[in-house]
């Protein structure tokens, strides 16, 4: 069978018919003719076979190879010495190693002098890059647990009759205008915006997205102040003229209580209708208008050429209005943490 093989190693397939031809009793010089191979390659297999008997005798014998220059010590010294910061070691201008400082700090602590090359592979093999690192939010608030879970209630569970809002600003959206014009991409060819701009002014946008339906209702002004989030609330208040809102926010100081105690003046203008609910301190993303923001900047405001400072704003409310009229859709929202696993499913 391992004579005929498609499928086995060439050497293999090769030994074996080697071994056939021996037991037809064929010499050593007639099956290296057959074969096309050196006389001494059938002299070996033949004899090893000869003693052995078994098909496994076919396979190459282990073999040590070369005696590894660099002592297990020395490994586990190179790992430690990645796992640390270099400002322990000497290197108080840097914030990350590289192959090289590493293979050179070895060498001044420990004499062993190893090539920059190996040092990538060592630690390679370890899947360890120390150059490398990942944006991590870490949020220090205390009761992050309960706001999560509060707020995870609101989205999964909402009161009868209430509306959940999520409500934020994005600001700084740069109006770019493209020193030369974007050329669309085609089979075979991305395609290409210029790299060169013209900043032709900053926006802000006020958004608000309804948890239930996934309708987005937006005002653009040209700064963030308090008093456009106020009207922009008032907007709000008018859009569901009845029943409780509750509304998620962050941190910002303008989403708080000011001197003249703006929330709370607003809230009894309409009924004391308005809940504020915040997210835990550096946890905006649980804010489902976050996930509305990376459309919007996808769709619209990454590529973009705007000819005037005018023409951002009117793209973003144009962008909205088709959300709104064939889009819109409640996200498919889940948190996995350790306290908590919902998810809850709708229709787009």
């Amino acid at each position: 069978m391992l004579a005929r093989s498609g499928r086995a190693e060439a050497r293999l397939v090769l030994r074996a018919r080697l071994v056939l031809l021996a037991a037809e009793g064929h010499s050593n010089q007639e099956i290296a003719r057959r074969l096309g191979c050196h006389v001494d390659t059938v002299r070996v297999w033949r004899g090893r076979f000869a003693r052995d008997g078994r098909v496994v005798t076919l396979e190459d014998r282990p073999r040590s190879g070369r005696p590894p220059r660099v002592s297990p010590a020395t490994r586990c010294k190179l790992i430690k010495l990645a796992c640390d910061k270099p400002a322990r070691h000497g290197q108080q201008t840097r914030s990350t190693w590289t192959y090289a400082t590493l293979a050179r700090r070895l060498l001044h602590e420990t004499g062993v002098g190893l090539s920059v090359s190996e040092v990538g592979r060592i630690l390679r093999n370890e899947d360890f890059r120390p150059h490398k690192m990942r944006l991590w939010l870490h949020s220090p608030d205390p009761d992050f647990c309960r706001k999560v879970q509060r707020i995870c209630d609101l989205y999964h569970h909402p009161p009868d009759g209430a509306h959940v809002l999520c409500v934020d600003e994005k600001t700084g959206m740069q109006a770019l205008g493209r020193r030369f014009p974007s050329k669309l991409p085609a089979p075979g060819r991305a395609g290409r915006f210029e790299f060169e701009y013209v900043r032709r002014g900053t926006w802000s946008l006020f958004a608000a997205f309804d948890v239930r339906t996934g309708e987005v209702l937006g005002e653009c002004k040209p700064q963030r102040r308090a008093e456009d989030l106020l009207d922009f609330m008032e907007s709000l208040a008018r859009k569901y003229p009845t029943g409780q809102l509750y509304v998620v926010w962050d941190n910002l100081n303008i989403h708080y209580e000011g001197a003249d105690q703006r929330w709370a003046r607003f809230n009894r203008r309409h009924g004391d209708r308005f809940h504020f609910v915040y997210t835990p301190i550096h946890a905006s993303w649980v804010n489902q208008i976050e996930i509305w923001f990376s459309l919007l900047q996808r769709r619209v405001l990454r590529y973009a050429d705007f000819p005037c400072a005018g023409a951002l704003p009117r793209a973003v409310m144009s962008f909205i209005r088709r959300w709104n009229s064939d889009e819109a859709h409640p996200f498919n929202w889940t948190f996995r943490g350790h306290f908590v696993h919902t998810q809850r499913h709708h229709a787009a």
